[in-house]
């Protein structure tokens, strides 16, 4: 099967794109045969040996696709020949074909399509466990949205307004504040050309937001902070702008408000049961229209370092998919 390959920890240019032998298939695994898979941040950081989950060289990047089952383990009970599933874990995803435990799995829904479907678990999903356990957001707050126009951002905004909130649109160029207006939000900051505070505070009458979705970390995390309302909540989501910001930590005793952390995986294994409730509602909305994820570009597998590239240099709106996976 082909498969790309992270030999040594470094940039995608350093990746292979080789044949390699299909993974062995264990007892209470899946084997997928891989349709399409979709590049996350978490990907970038992973072939750099930065990711938390550190994997052992070499490996095979990727942690997002949809496939049909090709083959099934002994005391696999949930999936059979045939099925399209989504498979959501750290690693394995670019490759013609993956193995997987069961329960790493979700049956994809009808009505989408394996593009959709490989994009959709992560950033829906880590944006509405953000947004509902975390944030506890409600009809009519506000909610701040920093990276809106990159996968988990795009999701929150999406998932927002769908919850009834009002969605404030931050991003760096009016073409990625576009496309975060066409997904729900309804104001919008370019914080390259204005003050991040400044507008918040005029957007806001002086009140704040409610709810900060931090995705980008940076220089952004702090003047964002500052411009919560009082009781207001601060998700520390990712660090795409690359530095991990040093928060005052006298500004939430001074808001009054909480800074939580949003970690998908982990709350996932421990609480698997409120995850897959989580996923059928998610679900339920895109089946009614209430969401709509964007892919905005497929490439094919020779193309990775093209793809890694518009991720690395955050020129990514919505979601990047690898499809078609197998060769011709």
């Amino acid at each position: 099967m082909r498969a790309l390959v992270c030999r040594e920890f470094g940039t995608a240019e350093q990746l292979q794109l080789q044949e390699l032998a299909p993974p062995p298939l264990a007892a209470g695994q899946v084997r997928i045969a891989v349709q399409a898979a979709a590049l996350n941040f978490p990907d970038l950081l992973a072939i750099a040996g930065k990711y938390q989950i550190k994997a052992s060289l070499p490996f095979v990047p990727g942690g997002e696709a949809a496939g049909v089952v090709a083959e099934v383990g002994p005391g696999v009970r949930q999936f059979a020949l045939g099925d399209r599933v989504i498979y959501g874990g750290s690693y394995g995803a670019f490759a013609e074909e993956v193995c997987a435990p069961e329960s790493s799995l979700l049956a994809m829904p009808a009505d989408m399509d394996f593009p959709t479907a490989a994009s959709f678990n992560v950033t829906y999903s880590t944006s509405y466990h953000a947004l509902k356990q975390r944030a506890g957001l409600q009809p009519g707050e506000t909610l701040l949205v920093l990276g809106a126009a990159g996968g988990v951002g795009l999701a929150a905004v999406n998932i927002g307004a769908a919850m009834g909130a009002r969605v404030i649109a931050a991003a760096s160029t009016e073409a990625k504040l576009d496309v975060a207006c066409a997904a729900g939000a309804t104001e919008r900051i370019n914080y390259s050309t204005e003050s991040l505070k400044e507008r918040i505070k005029t957007l806001t009458g002086g009140v704040g937001v409610d709810v900060v979705y931090d995705a980008i970390g940076g220089e952004y995390s702090e003047p964002a902070l500052r411009s919560v309302a009082w009781n207001g909540r601060f998700l520390v989501v990712g660090f795409a702008a690359g530095n991990i910001a040093s928060i005052p930590l006298n500004l939430p005793l001074l808001k009054g408000c909480a800074i939580l952390g949003v970690f998908l995986g982990a709350w996932r294994e421990k609480d698997p049961e409120a995850y897959q409730r989580n996923f059928a509602e998610l679900c339920e909305m895109y089946s009614a229209s209430r969401i709509k994820p964007l892919v905005s570009r497929t490439f094919a597998l020779e193309q990775f370092r093209e793809a890694f590239g518009q991720l690395s240099g955050r020129r990514a709106v919505g979601k990047i998919v690898f499809s078609p996976l197998r060769s011709a």
